[in-house]
């Protein structure tokens, strides 16, 4: 008797593929039902430069290395004056949405290695812990400082990456050593710190790793970057939640206003990344950057925003150029190596 052909191992689990569609349906269904509960169009209406400022910043997130918080924080606030704690929360809540679905589709795509991804299922808790450690020690910070310390960072980094040899070549973490998690550890450490302050930054810190120590190309460190951040928002957004209580009303509402906006632009913006010549964008983000330490430094100018603002981009600047530089060291090492 001849024996019943089972089906095919495809034809039982749900396809990849499938997974960002059903992401979308099931997450802009939920955020138009808490919109419907919470908020409201003219809720909407009176604070209409949340969900514009996110259109921008959201692309951001998913087409770079620097999370939507690279725009949302100094946007709302240094332009629009406000508060510095709504700012960061904002950033992380918004994040937690459109870094999270560009994650996703970044995991639906078939070319996509799960195994490349390992390394965040340790280096998502040890970012978490340095948010944790500046949730606790760093929020009596002055506001300038941190105004300067953020865009002295996102403004160095741009332009030292833009001008750096940033090409990669490795698909993925591998070999590392004890020095290598060493490294790794401190910088997670020091991006967890960042966005206790901020709302974004570890992203920015683990890819000038990724692509300085590892040497990886620029897109898949973009992607575990983004991963990253997504995580830490996520994480963050509930530590203030639900640990320390305190995300007001208010602050939902704006959310809820701005969270259909980055569930269709950082997914967006990571699809861009695929087809778009990346130096284009990159210097579309160095002008972005720059533009908004300028004007941080002269509406309103003090001396103590100058002296932080050159103090920090001088810090910044020497040492991602130096970090930078191991990616041109990493090529030649690899150029010198005789081949098969």
């Amino acid at each position: 008797m001849p024996h019943a052909r089972l089906p095919s191992v495809p034809s039982v689990l749900p396809r990849r593929r499938l997974i960002f569609p059903l992401w979308l349906c099931i997450a802009a269904t939920t955020l138009l039902v808490l919109f419907h509960t919470y908020s409201s169009l003219p809720f909407l209406a009176a604070h209409w430069y949340y969900p514009a400022t996110m259109v921008v910043g959201a692309f951001v997130a998913g087409a770079t290395p620097e999370g939507g918080g690279a725009v949302a924080f100094p946007v709302l606030n240094i332009f629009l004056s406000v508060d510095r704690v709504l700012a960061r929360d904002f950033s992380l809540m918004v994040q937690s949405i459109g870094m999270t679905s560009a994650s996703l589709l970044i995991l639906s795509r078939k070319e996509s290695r799960l195994a490349d991804f390992r390394p965040l299922l340790w280096w998502v808790p040890v970012a978490f812990l340095g948010f944790i450690l500046g949730m606790a020690t760093l929020q009596g910070v002055r506001v300038p400082v941190i105004q300067a310390l953020f865009l002295s960072l996102i403004a160095a980094f741009a332009l030292v990456y833009l001008r750096s040899p940033h090409r990669g070549y490795a698909e993925a973490v591998a070999g590392a050593k004890p020095r290598d998690h060493a490294i790794t550890i401190v910088v997670l450490l020091l991006g967890g710190l960042c966005a206790s302050l901020f709302g974004t930054g570890a992203d920015i810190l683990l890819y000038t790793l990724l692509v300085t120590r590892f040497a990886l190309k620029e897109k898949r460190a973009t992607e575990i970057s983004i991963m990253l951040m997504a995580s830490l928002s996520v994480l963050g957004y509930a530590w203030r939640g639900l640990v320390q209580g305190e995300l007001t009303a208010f602050q939902v509402q704006t959310w809820l206003c701005a969270a259909p906006v980055v569930l269709v632009m950082a997914p967006l913006g990571s699809a861009v990344l695929r087809r778009v010549s990346h130096e284009w964008m990159l210097r579309g983000i160095v002008v972005l950057n720059l533009g908004q330490l300028a004007y941080f430094n002269l509406v309103r100018p003090t001396w103590e925003k100058t002296l932080w603002s050159v103090g920090f981009t001088v810090v910044l600047l020497v040492l991602f150029t130096r970090v930078m530089g191991m990616v041109g060291a990493h090529r030649r090492r690899r150029a010198a190596l005789p081949t098969a």
